[in-house]
């Protein structure tokens, strides 16, 4: 059985709304920070006629790169263990051409799919828990581990992990696309997420990257720590050129952040189903 985009809409909206025939019951949900804060657990009201379709599940979050990372430039280009190959701790990230920065961009899109997914009655683990200037990091190898079983004291394995980036391409070039790994042993598994991600996207009305991965929207790459080090299906997802006028204006937009954050929402149901 399938989940197609019109149930998971469905099933969004019954968690959000209270069932009139049977008393709510409270749940905790989670949203754990790697780094400087720790964001509280908080209680969800969920009625309990209301559908679940991600109950049990834990899914983790990456909200690419953190708005501070360029203030700390001796911690963030600290050499780190990425999967086979030692890298930078983290990055800057890119910016629209007006300043709009992609820290900013992926989290309030993570911030949006972290809701989505809680209630769907998901688990959420975000990477980092909140966009500040005053913060750094985490670095890629504490972005790659993070829901692996036996990591961190997680005594079983994070479902699913989406990493969240916006690119920095030439500007004539637009749209998404999903990077995967090529570690071996992974790449069926994450191979097939990344396909139902694309699905996704495209079923929100996003296109292909015009730039690269010869216009499939899929890449597999080697030499990311986040999807090196990661054991559960993971993807990294660039989900516009924000150097690229028409994606920024999506990419800033509250209108066009819901839609991405439901089109990868839409996806983690599709491979839990």
């Amino acid at each position: 059985m399938r989940f197609s985009p019109a149930f998971v809409v469905a099933c969004v909206g019954a968690a959000l709304v209270a069932a009139p025939a049977q008393a709510p019951q409270t749940r905790p949900t989670a949203s754990v920070q790697i780094g400087a804060a720790i964001v509280p657990a908080a209680l969800t009201v969920v009625p309990a006629a209301a559908a679940a379709p991600l109950a049990g599940r834990t899914i983790v979050i990456d909200p690419g790169h953190q708005l501070g990372n360029s203030r700390f430039p001796r911690k963030i280009n600290r050499q780190v263990n990425a999967g086979g190959l030692r890298k930078a701790c983290n990055t800057t990230g890119t910016a629209t051409a007006s300043g709009y920065p992609e820290a900013t961009f992926t989290w309030r899109v993570a911030v949006r799919l972290r809701s989505q997914l809680e209630a769907l009655g998901a688990t959420v683990v975000m990477t980092r828990s909140r966009n500040s200037r005053r913060l750094w990091g985490p670095c890629v190898d504490v972005r790659g581990k993070l829901g692996n079983a036996g990591y961190r004291g997680r005594e079983r394995a994070a479902d699913l992990k989406i990493s969240i980036h916006g690119d920095g391409a030439t500007r004539s070039g637009r749209g998404f696309h999903v990077i995967t790994t090529k570690r071996r042993g992974a790449v069926v598994r994450s191979a097939r997420f990344g396909r139902e991600v694309r699905a996704a996207l495209e079923q929100r009305g996003f296109h292909r990257s015009t730039y690269t991965a010869g216009g499939r929207g899929l890449v597999r790459r080697g030499d990311l720590g986040t999807l090196n080090l990661s054991r559960i299906p993971t993807v990294m997802v660039e989900l516009g050129n924000m150097r690229n006028r028409r994606d920024a204006r999506t990419m800033r937009s509250a209108a066009g952040q819901r839609r991405y954050a439901r089109a990868l929402m839409t996806a983690a149901v599709e491979h839990l189903r």
